[in-house]
């Protein structure tokens, strides 16, 4: 028996195979192997087409049972993660009305802006947890505005994940997770954001049907199989957001849970027990996979955009040619911590939703030429990242999480031994590095909806933990080091 996971990603489709029985992973596969096509028409604009995510899930999935060699009967659930936040759009016949607006588009900031300002701060932050910002709702108004003829013809909306379920099945869903990361979900009443759709003008029965996050959600039609290279009947069981999915594969379920990733971008993904906002807008609030009205958890995300990406630049742009991010660590582990008093701020990857939307840019200081190396770069870069994860973490003890673990993907940067020494040490935190990926965690999630596992916990705990990383030791010197980078942030900000 074996149960399968699809992540739609914005870069690539992600897709594993977990064995019931034993509970791991047996194939892993990722297509295509280059990025999958973004459209922008203006600056500032992202769409992709959902028909490209269908045909890359079944060619990944086809991929997969030849590699496995799993008899496609044996695949009993199916579980989905996909890219937050955007905006599908089909008519009555379920057809695609135009290309999907997707997370990094920023066409409706705007229009959030403008709906927080009318609608009032505190309204919208004790009902949605957030500001309509730039999220699906806002989208859809763009939408009604600017294409008036197309918002016409719309039947459902849908999310990213609820479109793929939709062609898996023919039958169009979504869930209150998925409500809530597009702003419409209003948490105080517990029912559809009502207040925001009426104030943009948008007749809330474009809402398909809602579904639990783990609830059986349709079968395999018998065209969508022929598409996977599976049987058709097989149970869509699980569907969620790539955050949150991704703190449930690290097993984060409970308040006080927290866990965090590395990539391109850094997210902290810290649970509560009760809906939690920011009043200055620095982090954002869903509901977790296992919210119910009963049991309100939500999940604070806090995203640092300018994070493994600065590595990559300082590992293209300044290091010799043919260094690996292991020689990079090799030659800093000899400059000592702080970089003899050089400092870098990662920040150069767009607008900082915990820096208040600022757009501070990458920046170097206390450069001395006579002083400081290539190699202090090096380590300045690594400990930037790191100090701007501390500040992140900061903020979400701030607003009453407490943050005494985090579980982490063993990805990019918290392979780093000295980046993942600075965050433990600062935070007075244990750091346990786990092998799992969000695909294996919607794989374990159907296994679970379908009743394979009886208790979810029990459901994501199957992977080992590679590595875990305490406080180092050398607790001034890192302090130190961090309190001259916060000076240079707040003067940055001053500057801005």
């Amino acid at each position: 028996m074996y149960f399968l996971g699809i992540d739609v990603g914005s870069s690539s489709i992600k897709v594993a195979l977990i064995d019931g029985a034993s509970n791991r992973p047996i194939g892993i596969l990722s297509y295509p192997e280059t990025e999958m096509e973004m459209i922008s028409v203006k600056a500032g604009w992202a769409e992709q087409d959902p028909e490209l995510w269908w045909e890359c899930i079944g060619e990944a999935t086809r991929r997969l049972i030849v590699k496995t060699g799993v008899a496609k009967e044996a695949v009993k659930g199916i579980g989905i993660a996909y890219q937050m936040h955007g905006l599908v759009l089909v008519d009555k016949n379920h057809d695609l009305l135009r290309p999907s607006i997707i997370w990094c588009d920023s066409r409706a900031v705007e229009i959030g802006e403008q709906a927080m300002n009318e609608l009032g701060t505190n309204r919208c932050f004790e009902h949605l947890l957030n500001s309509p910002g730039n999220f699906t709702a806002s989208k859809l108004k763009w939408v009604r505005e600017h294409e008036p003829d197309l918002f016409a013809r719309i039947h459902k909306i849908m999310l990213p994940g609820d479109y793929v379920a939709m062609k898996m099945t023919d039958r169009i869903s979504t869930t209150i997770a998925g409500l809530s990361e597009g702003m419409m979900w209003d948490f105080k009443n517990q029912r559809v954001a009502d207040f925001l759709l009426d104030h943009y003008g948008i007749n809330p029965d474009l809402i398909p049907e809602i579904l639990p996050v783990f609830s059986a959600q349709g079968e395999l039609t018998r065209s969508a199989a022929e598409t996977l290279g599976l049987s058709p009947g097989i149970p869509v069981g699980y569907r969620a957001g790539d955050q949150p999915n991704n703190a449930m594969s690290l097993a984060a379920l409970a308040p006080g849970e927290v866990a965090a990733t590395g990539g391109t971008s850094g997210v902290v993904y810290g649970l509560s027990a009760q809906p939690v906002y920011d009043p200055q807008s620095r982090i954002n609030s869903f509901a977790h996979v296992n919210y119910s009205v009963e049991q309100p958890l939500t999940g604070a995300l806090l995203c640092i955009n300018g994070a493994g990406i600065q590595y990559r630049w300082i590992k293209q742009q300044v290091a010799a040619a043919g260094m690996s991010y292991a020689d990079l660590e090799n030659s800093v582990a000899s400059i000592p911590i702080g970089a003899d008093g050089l400092s870098m701020l990662p920040f150069g990857n767009g607008a900082e939703r915990m820096l208040q939307n600022r757009d501070i840019n990458a920046s170097v200081h206390h450069l001395q030429f006579n002083r400081h190396t290539q190699t202090h770069l090096f380590r300045a870069a690594l400990e930037g990242i790191a100090f701007a994860f501390v500040y992140g973490i900061d903020i979400l003890k701030d607003l009453g999480l407490p943050i005494e673990k985090l579980r982490v993907g063993n990805d990019n940067l918290f392979q780093s031994e000295i980046f993942s020494n600075t965050i433990a040490t600062l935070t007075d935190s244990k750091i346990e590095v786990v092998e799992t990926t969000g695909a294996v965690g919607a794989a374990r999630a159907a296994a679970y909806t379908t009743g394979h596992f009886t208790d979810l916990s029990v459901a994501m705990s199957g992977d080992p933990i590679v590595t875990t990383y305490q406080a180092a030791g050398h607790q001034e010197e890192y302090a130190e080091a961090y309190a001259r980078w916060c000076k240079v942030l707040e003067q940055a900000m001053k500057n801005d």
